[in-house]
C-alpha cells in the first residue's frame, strides 16, 4: 500500500473527446472567471451555476441536518453499513458547499455503502482560520458523542477540505482524541508558502496561482507565518496519523503538495496510497458520473476504505 500508484485514463475516443471538451470548458468558464479581481461572491455565484447539473446516482437520500450546530448535509445510501465518510468541500476556503460537491458525496455514498456527512463550514473572508477548524472538529466530536465509533469514521475532503481533513487529524491527535479510522484527500493543498508550484504541461484547466495566492491571503490570520505547521501540514509532525489515500491529478499546480505529503507521511511511518492520475486536473472526482476516470477514482476510496476499516478489498 506504501508503493505509488500511476492510473491511466480510458482511452475509449468518446472519453477522450469528453475530456477535451471538459478541460476547455473550466478553463474558459472556472479559471477564466473565478479569480481576482472578481469579488468573491461572484465568485461563489459561478460556482454554483456551474455545479447545478451535478448527477447524483439513485437510490442515494439527501437530507439536510445539523450536527454541533454547524450545517450539513447528508447522502445515505440504500444499504449503509454502519460507516460515516465526514466530508470537507474545497473551494480554497472562499467558495463551495456540500451542494457544489454533491457529484463526490453521493457517489461515495453509494460506493462506499456509508453515510456522509458533508459540512457546511463557514468560510473566508467572512471567517478565517480557525473557523473552518473550529466547524470541522464540532462535527466530529458531535459524531463520537452519538455513538459512532472513531474507527467507523472516515475524514475526507478536497483542495482546501483535503487541508482541512489533514488539520483536524492533527487538532485531534494534539488533543489526545481518538483518530478516524482513514483519511483520503483530494488534490489536497499541503504549503501555503506556494514554495513548489508545479507546471504542467497541458496546463491546469482550473486553478491559477493567483487565485490561490488571493486565497491564502484571505484566509490566513495576520502575523501567522504561512510556513506554520498550524496552516501547513507538510511542515507537522504526521506521525500516528490514520492510513491515508492521497489522489492527485498529473495536470494540476498543486500536484506536488501531494507528493511532498505523501513522501514524508511514509517517512514519519504513516501506510500511505499515493494514487497519480494521468491527464487528470485538480479535483477531477467532481466529474462523476460523466467520467470514467472520476467513477474508477471513487470506486477506489471505496476500496481504501473496506481495506482499512474492515471488510477487505
Amino acid at each position: 500500500m506504501n508503493a505509488p500508484v500511476e492510473i491511466l485514463p480510458p482511452t475509449s475516443a468518446g472519453q477522450r473527446l469528453l475530456s477535451t471538451l471538459l478541460r476547455g470548458t473550466l478553463r474558459l468558464l472556472f479559471r477564466g472567471l473565478i479569480r481576482p479581481p472578481l469579488p468573491v461572491a461572484a465568485q461563489r455565484l459561478i460556482l454554483r451555476g456551474l455545479t447545478l447539473a451535478t448527477r447524483s446516482p439513485r437510490g442515494v437520500r439527501r437530507s439536510h441536518e445539523p450536527v454541533a450546530g454547524v450545517p450539513c448535509e447528508w447522502q445515505r445510501p440504500p444499504r449503509a453499513q454502519g460507516r460515516v465518510i465526514l466530508y470537507l468541500h474545497g473551494g480554497a476556503y472562499l467558495l463551495g458547499s456540500p451542494a457544489t460537491h454533491r457529484a463526490i458525496t453521493a457517489n461515495l455514498a453509494r460506493l462506499a455503502a456509508a453515510e456522509v456527512c458533508a459540512v457546511d463550514y463557514r468560510l473566508a473572508p467572512e471567517y478565517r482560520y480557525p473557523a473552518p477548524l473550529e466547524d470541522a472538529l464540532a462535527v466530529y466530536q458531535a459524531l463520537l458523542a452519538r455513538g459512532v465509533p472513531a474507527a467507523d469514521i472516515a475524514v475526507a475532503g478536497d483542495s482546501a477540505g483535503g487541508h482541512l481533513a489533514l488539520q483536524l487529524a492533527l487538532a485531534l491527535k494534539a488533543r489526545g482524541q481518538p483518530l478516524p479510522g482513514a483519511l483520503v484527500v483530494f488534490s489536497p493543498c499541503t504549503d501555503f508558502t506556494c514554495a513548489h508550484w508545479h507546471q504542467p504541461p497541458a496546463g491546469d484547466p482550473l486553478i491559477s496561482r493567483a487565485w490561490v495566492e488571493s486565497a491564502v491571503a484571505l484566509f490566513c490570520p495576520p502575523g501567522l507565518a504561512h510556513d506554520s505547521p498550524q496552516l501547513s501540514p507538510l511542515f507537522a509532525d504526521l506521525s500516528g496519523l490514520p492510513p491515508l489515500l492521497i489522489q492527485v491529478g498529473e495536470d494540476e499546480v498543486l500536484r506536488n503538495d501531494s507528493l511532498r505529503l505523501a513522501a514524508k507521511a511514509r517517512e514519519q511511518g504513516v501506510v500511505v496510497e499515493l494514487q497519480r492520475y494521468r491527464d487528470c486536473w485538480h479535483v477531477f472526482q467532481a466529474h462523476a458520473g460523466v467520467l470514467q476516470v472520476a467513477d474508477r477514482a471513487l470506486a477506489e476510496v471505496a476500496g481504501f476504505l473496506a481495506c482499512v476499516q474492515g471488510g477487505g478489498r
